[in-house]
Protein backbone atom coordinates (compact mmCIF):
# COMPACT_ATOMS: atom_id res chain seq x y z
CA UNK A 1 0.00 0.00 0.00
CA UNK A 2 1.13 3.72 -0.90
CA UNK A 3 2.60 5.79 2.16
CA UNK A 4 1.65 9.75 2.53
CA UNK A 5 3.35 11.80 4.86
CA UNK A 6 0.95 13.80 7.20
CA UNK A 7 1.57 17.66 6.37
CA UNK A 8 5.02 18.79 6.98
CA UNK A 9 5.45 16.13 9.84
CA UNK A 10 7.90 13.24 9.97
CA UNK A 11 5.26 10.91 10.38
CA UNK A 12 4.21 8.63 7.08
CA UNK A 13 1.23 6.14 7.22
CA UNK A 14 -0.57 4.27 4.65
CA UNK A 15 -2.40 5.62 1.83
CA UNK A 16 -5.14 3.91 4.03
CA UNK A 17 -6.56 4.02 7.61
CA UNK A 18 -8.44 1.79 9.88
CA UNK A 19 -10.95 3.02 12.03
CA UNK A 20 -11.98 1.95 15.50
CA UNK A 21 -14.66 3.48 16.95
CA UNK A 22 -17.00 0.26 16.97
CA UNK A 23 -14.21 -1.89 18.78
CA UNK A 24 -15.89 -2.62 22.15
CA UNK A 25 -19.19 -1.76 20.97
CA UNK A 26 -20.98 -3.41 17.64
CA UNK A 27 -17.23 -5.00 17.15
CA UNK A 28 -15.74 -7.25 20.08
CA UNK A 29 -12.33 -7.50 21.38
CA UNK A 30 -11.52 -10.73 18.88
CA UNK A 31 -13.01 -9.44 15.66
CA UNK A 32 -11.61 -5.89 16.39
CA UNK A 33 -8.18 -7.54 16.99
CA UNK A 34 -8.63 -9.90 13.27
CA UNK A 35 -9.66 -6.76 12.10
CA UNK A 36 -6.49 -5.07 12.89
CA UNK A 37 -4.19 -8.45 11.95
CA UNK A 38 -5.82 -8.25 8.41
CA UNK A 39 -5.09 -4.42 8.01
CA UNK A 40 -1.72 -4.86 8.75
CA UNK A 41 -1.13 -8.42 6.83
CA UNK A 42 -2.00 -5.91 3.74
CA UNK A 43 0.10 -2.39 4.81
CA UNK A 44 -2.85 -0.61 6.42
CA UNK A 45 -0.63 -0.03 9.26
CA UNK A 46 -2.53 3.34 10.31
CA UNK A 47 -5.32 3.43 12.79
CA UNK A 48 -7.40 5.74 14.00
CA UNK A 49 -9.07 6.22 17.33
CA UNK A 50 -10.23 8.15 20.42
CA UNK A 51 -10.58 8.67 24.00
CA UNK A 52 -14.47 8.70 23.75
CA UNK A 53 -14.89 5.47 21.76
CA UNK A 54 -16.83 2.83 21.25
CA UNK A 55 -19.32 5.12 19.89
CA UNK A 56 -23.47 4.27 19.04
CA UNK A 57 -24.06 5.30 21.55
CA UNK A 58 -20.85 6.85 23.84
CA UNK A 59 -21.55 5.91 27.68
CA UNK A 60 -19.51 6.91 30.35
CA UNK A 61 -18.75 3.44 31.13
CA UNK A 62 -16.79 2.65 27.89
CA UNK A 63 -15.03 5.97 27.74
CA UNK A 64 -11.48 4.76 26.32
CA UNK A 65 -12.10 1.30 26.02
CA UNK A 66 -11.47 0.87 22.75
CA UNK A 67 -7.88 2.62 23.68
CA UNK A 68 -7.65 -0.62 25.60
CA UNK A 69 -8.69 -2.74 22.58
CA UNK A 70 -5.59 -1.18 20.53
CA UNK A 71 -3.43 -1.21 23.10
CA UNK A 72 -3.83 -4.91 24.04
CA UNK A 73 -3.42 -5.77 20.35
CA UNK A 74 -0.30 -3.70 20.52
CA UNK A 75 1.04 -5.34 23.65
CA UNK A 76 0.28 -8.99 21.99
CA UNK A 77 1.44 -8.37 18.59
CA UNK A 78 4.97 -6.49 19.84
CA UNK A 79 4.72 -4.25 16.63
CA UNK A 80 4.49 -0.92 17.81
CA UNK A 81 7.84 0.21 15.17
CA UNK A 82 5.50 -1.35 12.44
CA UNK A 83 2.09 0.47 12.62
CA UNK A 84 0.94 4.54 13.30
CA UNK A 85 -1.61 5.16 15.70
CA UNK A 86 -3.66 7.93 15.89
CA UNK A 87 -5.64 9.63 19.05
CA UNK A 88 -8.32 11.89 19.90
CA UNK A 89 -8.69 14.23 22.97
CA UNK A 90 -12.50 14.52 23.20
CA UNK A 91 -14.25 17.94 22.89
CA UNK A 92 -16.83 19.45 25.35
CA UNK A 93 -19.12 16.46 26.20
CA UNK A 94 -21.45 15.97 28.91
CA UNK A 95 -20.11 11.85 28.62
CA UNK A 96 -16.47 12.72 29.18
CA UNK A 97 -15.74 15.31 31.99
CA UNK A 98 -18.84 16.37 32.49
CA UNK A 99 -18.76 19.24 29.37
CA UNK A 100 -15.68 20.67 31.03
CA UNK A 101 -13.19 22.32 28.21
CA UNK A 102 -9.98 20.74 27.74
CA UNK A 103 -7.02 23.27 28.13
CA UNK A 104 -3.47 22.65 28.79
CA UNK A 105 -3.29 21.08 31.47
CA UNK A 106 -6.15 18.78 29.93
CA UNK A 107 -4.20 17.97 26.90
CA UNK A 108 -1.14 16.71 29.38
CA UNK A 109 -3.49 14.13 31.36
CA UNK A 110 -5.02 13.48 28.44
CA UNK A 111 -2.38 12.32 26.45
CA UNK A 112 -0.64 10.43 29.74
CA UNK A 113 -4.38 8.61 29.98
CA UNK A 114 -4.19 7.17 26.38
CA UNK A 115 -0.60 6.46 26.31
CA UNK A 116 -1.27 3.75 29.48
CA UNK A 117 -4.69 2.57 27.91
CA UNK A 118 -2.72 2.48 24.40
CA UNK A 119 0.06 0.51 26.17
CA UNK A 120 2.36 2.19 24.38
CA UNK A 121 5.65 5.35 25.07
CA UNK A 122 4.18 7.47 21.87
CA UNK A 123 1.37 8.80 19.71
CA UNK A 124 2.10 9.44 16.26
CA UNK A 125 -1.14 11.58 15.54
CA UNK A 126 -2.49 13.35 18.70
CA UNK A 127 -5.54 15.38 17.70
CA UNK A 128 -8.16 17.55 18.81
CA UNK A 129 -11.45 16.08 18.31
CA UNK A 130 -13.09 18.96 18.07
CA UNK A 131 -12.72 23.09 18.93
CA UNK A 132 -13.64 23.89 22.28
CA UNK A 133 -15.28 26.79 20.62
CA UNK A 134 -17.82 24.50 19.14
CA UNK A 135 -17.82 23.67 15.58
CA UNK A 136 -20.61 23.22 11.84
CA UNK A 137 -19.56 19.57 12.04
CA UNK A 138 -21.99 17.37 12.32
CA UNK A 139 -24.94 18.80 10.65
CA UNK A 140 -24.57 22.13 12.70
CA UNK A 141 -24.07 23.97 10.14
CA UNK A 142 -27.41 24.35 9.52
CA UNK A 143 -27.56 27.07 12.46
CA UNK A 144 -24.11 27.58 13.06
CA UNK A 145 -23.45 30.93 14.84
CA UNK A 146 -19.93 31.30 15.69
CA UNK A 147 -18.96 33.97 18.91
CA UNK A 148 -16.70 37.10 18.43
CA UNK A 149 -13.95 35.82 20.92
CA UNK A 150 -10.73 35.95 18.65
CA UNK A 151 -8.42 37.01 21.52
CA UNK A 152 -9.71 34.24 23.69
CA UNK A 153 -9.43 31.55 21.07
CA UNK A 154 -6.06 32.43 20.62
CA UNK A 155 -4.90 32.40 24.20
CA UNK A 156 -5.99 28.58 24.63
CA UNK A 157 -4.65 27.94 21.38
CA UNK A 158 -1.35 29.14 22.90
CA UNK A 159 -1.83 26.94 25.66
CA UNK A 160 -2.76 24.22 24.16
CA UNK A 161 -0.08 24.30 21.63
CA UNK A 162 2.58 25.13 24.51
CA UNK A 163 0.80 21.36 26.47
CA UNK A 164 1.13 19.60 23.21
CA UNK A 165 5.05 20.71 22.26
CA UNK A 166 5.96 19.78 25.73
CA UNK A 167 4.69 16.13 24.95
CA UNK A 168 6.21 16.29 21.52
CA UNK A 169 9.78 17.19 23.54
CA UNK A 170 9.20 14.47 25.67
CA UNK A 171 8.68 11.79 23.02
CA UNK A 172 4.92 11.12 23.78
CA UNK A 173 3.76 12.77 20.86
CA UNK A 174 5.39 12.52 17.05
CA UNK A 175 2.57 14.99 15.58
CA UNK A 176 -0.34 17.28 15.84
CA UNK A 177 -3.75 17.73 14.39
CA UNK A 178 -7.59 18.65 14.20
CA UNK A 179 -10.47 17.44 14.00
CA UNK A 180 -13.60 18.70 12.52
CA UNK A 181 -12.44 22.40 12.42
CA UNK A 182 -13.00 24.98 9.81
CA UNK A 183 -11.06 26.45 7.65
CA UNK A 184 -10.47 29.73 10.32
CA UNK A 185 -9.80 27.81 12.78
CA UNK A 186 -6.88 25.81 11.17
CA UNK A 187 -5.60 29.00 10.06
CA UNK A 188 -5.09 30.54 13.07
CA UNK A 189 -3.44 27.22 14.85
CA UNK A 190 -0.90 27.50 11.72
CA UNK A 191 -0.47 31.31 12.99
CA UNK A 192 -0.43 30.44 16.54
CA UNK A 193 2.24 27.59 15.96
CA UNK A 194 4.33 29.78 13.55
CA UNK A 195 4.21 32.64 16.41
CA UNK A 196 4.85 30.70 19.70
CA UNK A 197 7.25 28.12 18.17
CA UNK A 198 4.59 25.21 18.89
CA UNK A 199 3.73 22.08 16.44
CA UNK A 200 2.54 22.53 13.59
CA UNK A 201 -0.57 20.74 12.14
CA UNK A 202 0.16 18.19 9.98
CA UNK A 203 -3.46 17.05 9.52
CA UNK A 204 -7.19 17.72 9.49
CA UNK A 205 -9.69 15.16 9.99
CA UNK A 206 -12.81 15.72 9.01
CA UNK A 207 -16.53 14.37 7.42
CA UNK A 208 -15.91 14.00 3.79
CA UNK A 209 -18.02 11.85 1.11
CA UNK A 210 -19.60 11.76 -2.05
CA UNK A 211 -22.71 12.66 -0.14
CA UNK A 212 -20.66 15.13 2.11
CA UNK A 213 -18.30 17.81 0.14
CA UNK A 214 -18.25 20.95 2.47
CA UNK A 215 -14.18 20.19 2.16
CA UNK A 216 -14.24 20.72 -1.15
CA UNK A 217 -13.76 24.78 -0.89
CA UNK A 218 -12.49 27.01 1.63
CA UNK A 219 -11.11 24.16 3.75
CA UNK A 220 -9.83 22.03 0.89
CA UNK A 221 -8.10 25.82 -0.48
CA UNK A 222 -6.57 26.46 3.25
CA UNK A 223 -5.32 22.59 3.63
CA UNK A 224 -3.39 23.05 0.32
CA UNK A 225 -1.71 26.14 1.02
CA UNK A 226 -0.78 25.00 4.83
CA UNK A 227 0.52 21.81 3.39
CA UNK A 228 -2.00 19.79 5.76
CA UNK A 229 -3.30 16.53 5.03
CA UNK A 230 -7.24 15.62 5.23
CA UNK A 231 -7.88 12.24 7.10
CA UNK A 232 -11.67 11.70 5.98
CA UNK A 233 -13.71 10.24 8.11
CA UNK A 234 -17.12 8.33 6.85
CA UNK A 235 -15.87 7.75 3.16
CA UNK A 236 -19.07 6.08 3.05
CA UNK A 237 -21.48 8.45 4.80
CA UNK A 238 -21.67 6.12 7.64
CA UNK A 239 -23.42 3.43 5.46
CA UNK A 240 -25.64 4.84 3.19
CA UNK A 241 -23.39 4.88 0.28
CA UNK A 242 -23.24 0.89 1.23
CA UNK A 243 -26.94 0.58 -0.62
CA UNK A 244 -28.07 -0.81 2.69
CA UNK A 245 -30.65 2.05 3.09
CA UNK A 246 -31.53 1.64 -0.17
CA UNK A 247 -35.43 2.68 -0.73
CA UNK A 248 -35.58 3.47 2.85
CA UNK A 249 -34.69 0.20 4.07
CA UNK A 250 -32.95 0.01 7.55
CA UNK A 251 -31.68 -3.87 8.08
CA UNK A 252 -31.11 -5.63 11.75
CA UNK A 253 -27.82 -5.09 12.95
CA UNK A 254 -27.43 -1.65 11.10
CA UNK A 255 -25.47 1.25 12.53
CA UNK A 256 -29.17 2.95 12.42
CA UNK A 257 -30.87 0.36 13.53
CA UNK A 258 -28.57 0.08 16.33
CA UNK A 259 -29.15 3.67 17.39
CA UNK A 260 -32.57 3.26 17.30
CA UNK A 261 -32.63 0.43 19.90
CA UNK A 262 -30.42 1.96 22.00
CA UNK A 263 -32.27 5.10 22.19
CA UNK A 264 -31.68 7.12 19.49
CA UNK A 265 -33.14 8.70 16.38
CA UNK A 266 -31.86 6.33 13.85
CA UNK A 267 -31.46 8.97 11.47
CA UNK A 268 -27.38 8.44 11.58
CA UNK A 269 -26.17 11.48 13.44
CA UNK A 270 -28.86 13.43 11.00
CA UNK A 271 -27.45 11.90 7.76
CA UNK A 272 -30.44 9.75 7.27
CA UNK A 273 -32.96 11.89 4.94
CA UNK A 274 -35.18 11.13 2.07
CA UNK A 275 -32.86 13.49 0.06
CA UNK A 276 -29.98 11.68 1.30
CA UNK A 277 -31.38 8.18 -0.10
CA UNK A 278 -32.29 9.26 -3.22
CA UNK A 279 -28.63 10.47 -3.59
CA UNK A 280 -27.15 7.70 -2.40
CA UNK A 281 -29.35 5.59 -4.84
CA UNK A 282 -28.28 7.14 -7.33
CA UNK A 283 -24.23 6.54 -7.02
CA UNK A 284 -25.67 3.13 -6.58
CA UNK A 285 -26.73 3.06 -10.11
CA UNK A 286 -24.10 5.04 -11.06
CA UNK A 287 -21.23 3.02 -10.03
CA UNK A 288 -23.52 -0.24 -11.20
CA UNK A 289 -23.73 1.09 -14.98
CA UNK A 290 -19.48 1.23 -14.71
CA UNK A 291 -19.52 -1.92 -13.66
CA UNK A 292 -18.25 -0.80 -9.77
CA UNK A 293 -19.21 -1.84 -6.38
CA UNK A 294 -20.48 1.30 -4.89
CA UNK A 295 -17.92 1.10 -1.65
CA UNK A 296 -15.07 0.97 -3.77
CA UNK A 297 -16.52 3.53 -6.18
CA UNK A 298 -16.94 5.42 -2.71
CA UNK A 299 -13.58 5.03 -1.48
CA UNK A 300 -11.35 5.08 -3.98
CA UNK A 301 -13.04 8.55 -5.59
CA UNK A 302 -11.45 9.84 -2.47
CA UNK A 303 -8.03 9.37 -3.71
CA UNK A 304 -8.79 11.17 -6.68
CA UNK A 305 -8.79 14.23 -4.80
CA UNK A 306 -6.95 17.22 -5.85
CA UNK A 307 -5.72 17.60 -2.30
CA UNK A 308 -3.79 15.32 0.17
CA UNK A 309 -6.32 13.05 1.52
CA UNK A 310 -6.31 9.74 3.61
CA UNK A 311 -9.59 7.86 4.03
CA UNK A 312 -10.30 6.29 7.36
CA UNK A 313 -12.67 3.27 6.58
CA UNK A 314 -14.24 1.19 9.12
CA UNK A 315 -16.12 -2.07 9.77
CA UNK A 316 -18.39 -2.98 12.53
CA UNK A 317 -16.94 -7.09 11.72
CA UNK A 318 -14.07 -9.31 9.54
CA UNK A 319 -16.38 -9.53 6.60
CA UNK A 320 -17.08 -5.77 5.96
CA UNK A 321 -13.28 -5.36 6.08
CA UNK A 322 -12.23 -7.94 3.75
CA UNK A 323 -14.74 -6.24 1.57
CA UNK A 324 -13.29 -3.56 1.33
CA UNK A 325 -10.55 -4.21 1.14
CA UNK A 326 -10.76 -6.46 -2.21
CA UNK A 327 -11.65 -3.07 -3.83
CA UNK A 328 -8.28 -1.21 -2.63
CA UNK A 329 -6.53 -2.00 -5.55
CA UNK A 330 -8.55 -0.49 -8.27
CA UNK A 331 -8.11 3.13 -9.49
CA UNK A 332 -11.46 5.40 -10.88
CA UNK A 333 -11.14 5.76 -14.64
CA UNK A 334 -11.65 9.84 -15.63
CA UNK A 335 -15.55 9.14 -17.37
CA UNK A 336 -16.59 7.86 -14.23
CA UNK A 337 -14.89 10.96 -12.31
CA UNK A 338 -16.58 13.53 -14.59
CA UNK A 339 -19.75 11.13 -13.97
CA UNK A 340 -19.31 11.76 -10.53
CA UNK A 341 -19.02 14.83 -10.48
CA UNK A 342 -22.21 15.74 -12.66
CA UNK A 343 -24.23 13.89 -10.32
CA UNK A 344 -22.95 15.93 -7.31
CA UNK A 345 -24.66 18.89 -9.15
CA UNK A 346 -28.09 17.08 -9.03
CA UNK A 347 -27.62 15.62 -5.63
CA UNK A 348 -25.93 18.79 -3.26
CA UNK A 349 -25.36 18.34 0.78
CA UNK A 350 -28.28 16.02 0.72
CA UNK A 351 -28.05 15.88 4.72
Amino acid sequence: MKRVKLGRSEVEVSEICLGTMTFGNQTDEADAHAQMDRAAGIGMTFFDTAEMYPVNPVRRETVGLTEEIVGRWLAQQGNRDRVEIATKITGPSQTVRDGAPYDGATVRACIDASLRRLQTDRIDLYQLHWPVRGTWAFRQNWTYAPEPDKDRVLDHMADVLDAVGQAVSEGKVRAFGLSNETAWGLTRWCDVAERTGGPRVASIQNEYSLLYRLFDTDLCETAVQEDVTLLAFSPLAAGLLTGKYAGGAMPDGSRAAVDKQTGGMGKLGGRLTGRAIAASDAFGRLAADHGWDPVHMAVAWQLTRPFRNVPIIGATDRHQLDHLIAGLDRSLPADLVKSIDRLHRDHPLPY
